[in-house]
């Protein structure tokens, strides 16, 4: 239950589905409702193939190859620190709208799939956060119940997102783009708190695993 709400709230927090709703609308200017929402669930359909690979991918590469849990906290609450403070900084959104429509016209599987679904949704804060949710795995008692917890997480988290898409103008409309900018920044506050615990935790142990401090 604990790596569940983890999971689910730090994922959520990550992928923040109000910014992907500017984005989505463009990408499905001129479309209609059913298609708009088809478009949505195969790129959240993606998004999930795309969190369990690397779930399944990051326990492997623990497991084979022995890296330590420590660095792997280290490194994605380094990612997930830097993730939090670019979302403090105004972005613009025409370039993110411009290089979507740039180049020749694609498939719309592949518009669900790039960029919607990567970077967008899995995107480096993501990733870095199932990999350390996969290196909490192999200290839990159940090792099973700890990899059923993260994967339904995952599931819940893209349900949500799905849902947010789905209503995609009646958000934008209720919340504007200042409320989105707010929640966005909001986001980033907690995302940055994350990482900073995920470092300072990854440290000490570091220290502890390499006789530098002593387990209390």
């Amino acid at each position: 239950m604990t790596l569940f709400i983890a999971t689910f709230s730090t994922l959520l927090a990550i992928i923040n589905p109000l910014e992907a709703l500017p984005v989505f609308l463009q990408l499905a200017e001129g479309k209609d409702e059913p298609e708009r929402r088809r478009i949505a669930r195969r790129a959240c359909l993606y998004a999930v193939a795309l969190l369990f690979f690397f779930l399944i991918f990051g326990t492997l590469i623990l497991r084979v190859f022995g890296i330590p849990l420590s660095m792997v906290r280290v490194v994605g609450g380094i990612i997930l620190t830097r993730l939090g403070f670019s979302l403090f900084s105004p972005r613009p959104t025409d370039a993110a709208k411009d290089h979507t429509t740039d180049g020749p016209l694609v498939a719309e599987a592949d518009v669900a799939f790039v960029p919607l679904a990567m970077p967008i949704m899995v995107g480096p804060g993501a990733i870095a956060t199932i990999l350390g949710m996969t290196s909490l795995i192999r200290h839990a008692e159940v090792e099973v119940l700890a990899f059923f917890g993260i994967s339904v997480a995952i599931l819940a988290t893209m349900l949500v997102t799905y849902m947010v898409l789905r209503v995609a103008k009646i958000v934008l409309a209720r919340i504007g783009p200042r409320g989105i900018d707010a929640a966005t920044r909001i986001v980033g506050f907690f995302v940055s708190a994350m990482g900073m615990g995920l470092i300072f935790h990854g440290v000490i142990e570091a220290l502890q695993t390499y006789g530098f401090a002593t387990p209390h």
